[in-house]
């Protein structure tokens, strides 16, 4: 057999291309969606072949049909997992993750920069269930050690971190997580399948909104959750399949077609950001650049040995809420909004937006500053962009 014949040792272009495709018989060049909620058996004997798992043929759009099941292997295939499960956002993704298989009595650490929401589920939502929940600097490996406890049955991290773009060293804790027999649970929607692996470095489960990046053109919500056979077959299905946070067949297909083009697009995404990252240091009205492709960012040495690239996120800080809101008031091309990974530029002001729901005193300590702004950079042409930023900050 050559490697033409085995997926797995396909490049990662064709993987983005090729992966998981299931053709009908009518032999579409596209992938089809379909769009049927339910399927019919043959007989009697063949629907309870479907619902016992002799049979694997399909039984419910609410578990998998044939457009769910080719983005589900194709994204399992691109960043080396057993096994995907699509569902219908990235934080219906990370909740399922968790929920799927904690209990009472359970501890769950994680860093203490999150997503608003991801925030929200590990300090309000596990606690009412009695789960103990510890939060670390990320990027402190001493207070990691230090946090695990003989009933830690769960790590949960963004790397890079929303919205400072702080990082965990993914590899370390990993092996930490092995010794404590711990699941690890990565969030790399920031870097995208593209520009980080977790799997090669230690993760057990990885999770991303299949709406930044994967999409990437802000059209449809989506979410996935990637690991091992028994994890999602065992665990996470019997969770998924009777909680219901579905995927839309469209949505699939949308992510599907969205695929194709995320390498070259997260090329020309990464161009752009490096050049905008350079040029805000390089400007006396900004405070301070957050991005891990520069040199000044305090972890950059992690992020070479981690990610392909400093990725299309950076955050920087204007010094106070009102020259943040003077500063993107101002701006022509790029885009006010709290969404990210787009082909359009965005921008957003996560204290009053994506973080509000955490105590201004909180932000503080967390590093979300009144003055900073989170930019998302999209493909538009560099020149202009920082045309447009260099003007609103003048």
């Amino acid at each position: 057999m050559s490697k033409l014949d085995d997926p797995k040792q396909w490049q990662q272009s064709t993987k983005l291309v090729r992966g998981g495709t299931l053709r009908s018989n009518f032999g579409e060049t596209s992938e089809a969606i379909f769009l049927n909620s339910g399927f019919v058996y043959d007989n009697a004997e063949t629907a309870m072949s479907r619902f016992n798992g002799d049979n694997p043929g399909y039984v419910y759009s609410r578990y998998l049909n044939p457009t769910l099941d080719m983005l589900e292997k194709r994204l399992a295939l691109l960043d080396g997992a057993e096994r995907a499960c699509v569902v219908a956002s990235g934080m219906a993704a990370v909740f399922a993750s968790i929920m799927c298989c904690i209990k009472p009595g359970d501890h769950l650490i994680a860093n203490k920069v999150l997503f608003g929401s991801c925030f929200y589920i590990v300090t309000q939502i596990l606690p009412r269930f009695n789960v103990e929940v510890t939060l670390v600097d990320g990027g402190n490996l001493d207070e990691w050690k230090k946090a695990f406890k003989d009933n830690t049955k769960f790590v949960f991290i963004e790397s890079p971190s929303n919205p400072i773009l702080g990082l965990v060293d993914i590899e370390a804790v990993g092996k930490l997580c092995k010794q404590h027999d711990a699941m690890f649970i990565v969030d790399n929607i920031f870097a995208s399948p593209i520009l980080q692996h977790p799997f090669e470095l230690g993760a057990d489960v990885v999770v991303y909104s299949t709406t930044k990046h994967i999409d990437g053109q802000g059209r449809c919500l989506g979410g996935a959750v990637l690991g091992s056979a028994e994890y999602i077959d065992e665990v996470l299905l019997p969770f998924h399949r009777h909680s219901g946070p579905a995927l839309s067949p469209f949505n699939a297909w949308v992510a599907l077609k969205g695929l194709e083009t995320l390498d070259i697009r997260m090329q020309r995404h990464c161009e752009n950001a490096d050049a905008i990252a350079h040029a805000l240091e390089a400007n006396s009205n900004v405070v301070r650049v957050i991005y891990p492709g520069l040199p000044s960012h305090p972890q950059y040495n992690l992020a070479q040995k981690q990610m392909k690239h400093g990725g299309n996120m950076i955050a920087f800080d204007l010094g106070s809420q009102d020259a943040a809101f003077n500063f993107m008031n101002a701006l022509q091309i790029i885009d006010i909004s709290n969404n990210l990974g787009d082909s359009k530029s965005l921008i957003t002001h996560p204290a009053t937006t994506t973080h509000s729901n955490i105590e201004p005193e909180e932000q503080q300590a967390l590093g979300i500053t009144k003055g900073m702004v989170r930019l998302s950079v999209g493909l538009e042409a560099k020149e202009d962009l920082i045309a447009d930023i260099e003007t609103a900050l003048g």
